[in-house]
């Protein structure tokens, strides 16, 4: 009775959520190396073509803000900085602008450029319109099927609705009776076995052999659609224990000043002085109402090893320091959630594996729908009644 009603559930959901449960695999498969793949594709953007001096140190920040802006249309502006401290590599100056009323991509997307800049000779290398540019394009299809919040919603309740049958198809998988042979069939494609039933084999067995590694994926996945499940989970397993500050912390916050008149610029020398060989550096240009914050990559690709400084705009002091290495145990869980979701957890082991699980996970439901289509009642067929 339970296989049956499982088997009612996990078809007709898979018919109902396929196209969107492929769409979303195929394009997670795409975006898993996305980081690696954009280098490779445009070296001109990302990789300074002239050799810069060691010592040669980079302009103020505020002025290669100034010549971005001044680079955009009249009616855009720069309202984020990526910065790579390598010497071989350009800086990034993001400008975007989004209308939520709207649905359609091409209209809630106001507009979306990057800058890419030469920082230590102030030169732009290259000005890209990432509205269009492909892996923002993949991206957003991933994220909401071109069609804003709206697609955001759709996307996040196909993925409930994938875990759902990630569970129905684990009842439907369970062998009857665990003797070697059955169990060998349950967890090995036999390749030497019909079409019809390779189709079938290929559903069961890799959807089991993926089936802990889809859960993780798209349960982290669901924190980007639902940002309240986000915080649930920091609420949920953060006790209510504080964490204390480091020594190390509270010495930086007594000791690190900016000027009051120039935040921006000198808050970023002096978080380049406290990580040279940080991965990148980000920086989101706030009103000055709000503090000034420099978060830092410490880790290549990896969002989860992380150092944020906050400054004040008005005094130019640092106010808060938050750190991955000093989380209590919802937030630290939370701050992982886009490195367990794209695989990069582990660095490039991870990835792969991410890879091809999303790749199994957008075969699913080609599979599925085969093996429903196969197992149809033939026109002219007697059906038995049982």
């Amino acid at each position: 009775m339970i296989k049956k009603s499982s088997l009612w559930l996990h078809k007709w959901l898979g018919l109902f959520t396929g196209l969107i449960v492929f769409i979303v695999s195929i394009t997670g498969c795409i975006y898993v190396f996305y980081d690696d793949l954009k280098i490779i594709t445009y070296p001109e953007r990302f990789i300074i073509t002239e050799r810069i001096p060691t010592k040669k140190t980079a302009k103020p920040l505020s002025e290669l803000v100034t010549l971005a802006n001044q680079t955009l249309p009249e009616g855009e502006e720069i309202n984020r900085v990526d910065i790579y401290p390598s010497k071989d590599r350009t800086w990034v100056f993001r400008g975007m602008k989004l209308d939520k009323k709207k649905i359609w991509y091409s209209e809630n997307t106001v507009y979306h450029k990057r800058i890419y800049i030469d920082p230590y000779l102030a030169k732009v290398q290259y000005v890209e319109n990432s509205k269009f540019e492909f892996f923002q394009v993949v991206l957003q299809i991933h994220r909401t099927l071109l069609l804003g919040s709206f697609g955001g919603t759709i996307v996040g309740v196909s993925t409930i609705i994938f875990l759902i049958m990630c569970f129905t198809g684990l009842i439907l998988w369970w062998p009857k009776k665990w003797k070697k042979k059955m169990v060998r069939k349950a967890v090995w494609v036999d390749f030497r076995v019909k079409w019809k039933r390779l189709v079938y084999d290929l559903h069961n067995v890799l959807g089991f052999q993926s089936l802990i590694f889809a859960i993780i994926i798209a349960f982290f996945g669901l924190t980007f659609s639902f940002p309240v499940l986000n915080e649930a989970i920091s609420k949920l397993l953060n006790g209510k224990d504080a964490v204390e500050e480091s020594s190390l912390d509270k010495h930086l916050k007594s000791t690190v000043k900016t000027s009051a008149n120039n935040v921006r610029s000198e808050s970023l020398v002096k978080t380049l002085a406290l990580h040279p060989e940080a991965d990148m550096i980000s920086i989101r240009l706030r009103d000055s109402e709000k503090d000034h914050d420099v978060r830092v990559r410490l880790e290549k690709d990896k969002t989860s090893a992380f150092k944020w400084y906050y400054f004040d705009q008005k005094t130019g002091n640092l106010n808060k320091i938050r750190s991955s290495d000093n989380l209590r145990n919802g937030d630290y869980i939370a701050s992982k959630n886009y490195d367990l979701h794209t695989g990069g957890i582990g660095g490039y082991p991870t990835k792969i594996l991410a890879f091809f699980v999303s790749l199994i996970c957008a075969s699913l439901p080609v599979t599925g729908t085969i093996v429903w289509w196969n197992k149809r009642p033939k026109k002219g067929r007697k059906i038995k009644k049982v």
